[in-house]
């Protein structure tokens, strides 16, 4: 990585680890670039990074790294000129009405971890997830030395059916973690993309973050239905083609 000419990044330093197996694309493997260390990634590190296609797991700030594969393309959505379809606003307008939401800091709570290992085994059977302890998922989702925010969604009964995990930085949201009842009503994950746009569109925030997009996934198919939105590609944030 050439690193821009700013004292934050001329503190840290870049490793690449070593091979795992990809979770998006099967019989692939992947590596990943990691900021280090991870306490000099602070609030102002962190949002730079992002705007360089990182993102953060716990307290590990990566990218993917890949030699062979460059698939995984950051992927941001422009708040301000976003417009939900037609069937994205029914969803909306639906929803809405059914599930109200509330904003904590991150914090340990047994039912969040219990709709967490229900989500990862019936949307992620096999990864390995559904497999996490509390520590695990502690150090997963609820570590950050930024400035990070939970959502609860729940419905007329009081009962959850969402968490959204999310950083806020100077220009934008990152969407870090989405996780839902996979028994109840569908799209919820569409849903909870839907609301964090609204509420950067309250924060003034031009940006929302949602990580990487492989073109031919079907898993992150859905990231590219959220228009207009910037991809990023050789260092450069821009319009992808179906958004012209």
């Amino acid at each position: 990585m050439s690193n821009p000419d700013d004292s934050i990044f001329r503190r840290l330093q870049f490793y690449t680890t070593a091979t795992y197996p990809c979770s998006y694309l099967p019989g692939h493997m992947a590596r990943s670039e990691v900021a280090a260390p991870s306490h000099l990634v602070d609030e102002s590190a962190y949002a730079r990074l992002i705007e360089q296609g990182f993102r953060r797991s716990g307290l590990f700030t990566y990218r993917p790294a890949c030699e062979q594969c460059q698939a995984c393309v950051p992927i941001r959505i422009d708040v301000q000129h976003f417009q939900r379809d037609r069937t994205q606003g029914k969803l909306w307008r639906r929803l809405q009405s059914s599930l109200t939401t509330r904003l904590a800091p991150l914090h340990w709570d047994a039912r969040h971890f219990d709709l967490y290992l229900r989500y990862q085994k019936k949307r992620h059977p096999g990864a390995g997830m559904d497999q996490d302890d509390q520590a695990q998922y502690t150090q997963f989702l609820l570590t950050s030395r930024v400035h990070s925010e939970l959502a609860e969604f729940r419905d007329a009964d009081d009962v959850l059916r969402m968490v959204a995990i999310m950083d806020r930085i100077d220009h934008g949201l990152s969407a870090v973690y989405t996780f839902y009842d996979p028994d109840w009503r569908s799209s919820l994950g569409t849903y909870g993309i839907l609301w964090q746009l609204d509420y950067a569109a309250q924060l003034g925030l031009p940006w929302l973050y949602l990580g990487y997009w492989i073109e031919g996934s079907r898993k992150m198919a859905y990231k590219s239905r959220f228009r207009p939105h910037q991809i990023l590609r050789g260092g450069i944030w821009a319009e992808s083609l179906d958004d012209n």
